[in-house]
């Protein structure tokens, strides 16, 4: 059973009257998407209950950072709070994408959105990304994870691993857009891999407390080689104060990782 909130998934593969969905789908507003699950999954306990249903289903929340990292986090919260058995997936594209670019907290440190525009004297974006994971696993969660659309077999392997949990669950997946990065087609999944070689994007998972990294670079690649590839990233690369952000970049890239590296004791 798949709630959906709105979003750029729910409104390409919804387009009324078709849908592309071949399962139980139901369409959620930004807010609502792990309430409406919260709901499903309890009807069908009391119907399994009862003896009125024996079919085993699994729930499946999907939304984009909008609608989890910022609009759509109290009732996830919630949900998780409450225990109800369930795999929330966030692809993240680190932005309101689906209606003109405009700037969530998942979007970085750095980069030029709609609402954060960067100028000659403005370098974009002034906070760092909300650690979205963090809070869900300051909830108590069994299984957390981050992946990557360029690393196919660890995505699948995760989400085998959420939906065998007894409980809530999170997959937080790292989604290049072309139209708001600003990068030519073709190009998604040179993004997405450069985002893990240059550490800006981790692949790890916490399972019961533990937290694992699942790849680590061969070698160090600095964030230029992500940051430069990406039109929302261009103004750092003609502007006096670009190398003096791009070096914050940097830093907070590398402490993020560092910290990474002592949670899974290496």
């Amino acid at each position: 059973m798949v709630s959906n909130a709105t979003g750029c998934l729910e409104v390409t593969t919804t387009v009324y009257p078709r849908s592309s969905w071949e399962t139980r789908y139901i369409h959620s507003a930004f807010e609502n998407a792990s309430a409406t699950i919260s709901g499903i999954e309890s009807s069908y306990k009391y119907l399994r209950k009862t003896g009125k249903l024996d079919r085993e289903f699994n729930f499946l929340v999907i939304g984009g950072d909008g609608g989890s990292y910022d609009i759509g986090l109290q009732s996830l919260s919630g949900a998780i709070e409450r225990g109800h058995r369930f795999v929330y997936l966030c692809y993240d594209n680190e932005g309101y994408m689906n209606t003109g670019g405009q700037k969530s907290s998942a979007t970085p440190f750095g980069a030029s959105s709609t609402t954060e525009p960067s100028s000659n004297i403005d370098y974009g974006k002034e906070r760092p990304r909300k650690d979205f994971l963090k809070i869900c696993i300051a909830h108590g969660i069994e299984y957390a994870a981050q992946a990557s659309v360029h690393d196919l077999p660890d995505l699948y392997r995760k989400a085998q691993k959420c939906f065998a949990c007894e409980g809530p669950s999170v997959l937080l997946v790292f989604s290049p857009c072309i139209t708001v990065w600003k990068f030519p087609e073709g190009q998604s999944i040179k993004i997405a891999r450069l985002a893990v070689e240059t550490r800006f994007w981790a692949l790890f998972e916490r399972e019961r407390g533990k937290y694992t990294l699942n790849y680590v670079p061969p070698k160090y690649t600095p964030i230029e080689e992500f940051l430069k590839l990406q039109g929302r990233f261009k103004h750092l690369f003609t502007n006096s104060y670009g190398p003096k952000v791009i070096s914050q970049i940097q830093q907070r890239t590398d402490l993020r990782w560092e910290k990474l590296m002592q949670k899974a004791g290496m």
